[in-house]
C-alpha cells in the first residue's frame, strides 16, 4: 500500500497539496478514532495527558511527519516521484547518521561504509543535476527524525498515530475552513465523488499503519526491514514506467550508489542477526549445561 500510494495522490486534483494534506490529517482522526473504538484502548489517552514531555515528544512527532506528507503529497503531484522514492532508500543511512550523532551510538565498519557511500550518492546527485536532491533530503530527514522521536516516545503505532492526528486536527479544520471562506475549498465543489476520495486519505493513512503493527508482532525483524525496501521500489517503478520520469546517466549512477550502499547494510544487518543468535542459543545451552551438573552434584551430596 505505501509503494502504490503515488497512484493515489494524482485522483485528489484539482485540490492543491496544501488541502490535500489538511484533509489527510483530519480524515486521519477520524479514521483512527474508530479503529481505537472497536478495540477499546482508550487508556494510553489519560497516562499521556499527565506526561507533559512526552506530550511535547508528540507535538514535535505531528509537526515533523506533517512536513514530510506535505512534501511527498507536492513531490508525487508534481511529477518528482522519483526524487521522492530516494528519499525513502536513503531513509535508513540518515538513521544511521543521526544514531551517531544525536545518540553517541558506535558503528561496525560495515556501516560506516555505507553512510559513506550513501554521501557519495548525494554529491552524484547533486552534481549532475546542479543542486542538491532537496525532496529526498526532506523526506529523508523528516521521517528519520519522526522515527527518532517516536522511539522515545514509546507508543504503539495506533496510539501514536491517534495522538499526532489529534494535535493536527484543529489546525487542519482551520485551514479547511480558511480554504471555504477564499472561494478555494474544493471539497463539495468537484461532486460527490472527488469529496470521498479527499475522505479516504484518512483510510489510505490508517490501513497500511495497522497492518505494519501487526506484521511487526508476527514476522521476524530482520524481514521487516526488508519488506520496508518494496515501498521505494514500487515507488521508484511507478516513476518511471507510469509517469515517464526522466532518468538521466547520473541519477542512474546516485541511486546505484545508494542500492549498493543498502545492500551492505542488509548484508551487515543479517550478518550481525544471525551472530547474536548463536551467541544467545550458546548462552542457552551453556546455562543448561551448568544448572544439570549443579543438579548432579546436588544429588550426589545427598
Amino acid at each position: 500500500m505505501w509503494g502504490l500510494v503515488p497512484l493515489f495522490w494524482p485522483l485528489l486534483k484539482p485540490a492543491g497539496a496544501g488541502e490535500i494534506l489538511a484533509h489527510r490529517m483530519a480524515w486521519s482522526l477520524v479514521v483512527v478514532g474508530v479503529a481505537l473504538l472497536f478495540v477499546r484502548r482508550w487508556a494510553w489517552a489519560g497516562e499521556l495527558l499527565r506526561q507533559p514531555r512526552r506530550l511535547g515528544l508528540i507535538t514535535i512527532a505531528a509537526a515533523v511527519i506533517t512536513v514530510n506528507w506535505g512534501v511527498y503529497i507536492w513531490a508525487v503531484n508534481s511529477g518528482h516521484v522519483v526524487e521522492a522514492s530516494l528519499g525513502y532508500f536513503i531513509n535508513p543511512l540518515v538513521t544511521i547518521a543521526m544514531g551517531v550523532l544525536l545518540l553517541g551510538e558506535r558503528l561496525r565498519p560495515v556501516q560506516w561504509t555505507a553512510v559513506a557511500i550513501g554521501l557519495a550518492a548525494v554529491l552524484v546527485l547533486a552534481i549532475g543535476a546542479g543542486q542538491p536532491p532537496w525532496i529526498s533530503l526532506c523526506l529523508a530527514f523528516s521521517f528519520a527524525t519522526y522515527g527518532l522521536v517516536k522511539k522515545k516516545v514509546g507508543l504503539g503505532g495506533l496510539e501514536s498515530l491517534a495522538a499526532e492526528t489529534a494535535i493536527q486536527f484543529l489546525p487542519a479544520v482551520g485551514f479547511l475552513v480558511w480554504l471555504g471562506t477564499q472561494g478555494e475549498s474544493t471539497f463539495g465543489a468537484e461532486g460527490f465523488g472527488h469529496a470521498a476520495l479527499l475522505a479516504a486519505t484518512g483510510v489510505v493513512t490508517a490501513a497500511p499503519l495497522v497492518c505494519f503493527g501487526a506484521a511487526a508482532i508476527r514476522v521476524p525483524l530482520s524481514t521487516l526491514g526488508l519488506l520496508q525496501y518494496l515501498a521505494p521500489v514500487f515507488q521508484f517503478l511507478l516513476g518511471i514506467l507510469y509517469f515517464h520520469e526522466a532518468m538521466p546517466p547520473e541519477r542512474w549512477a546516485g541511486f546505484g550508489l545508494v542500492w549498493l550502499a543498502l545492500t551492505l547494510l542488509t548484508w551487515d544487518a543479517l550478518r550481525s542477526a544471525r551472530r547474536n543468535a548463536a551467541r544467545l542459543a550458546a548462552a542457552r545451552k551453556a546455562s543448561a549445561g551448568s544448572a544439570s551438573a549443579a543438579e548432579r552434584e546436588s544429588e550426589a551430596a545427598v
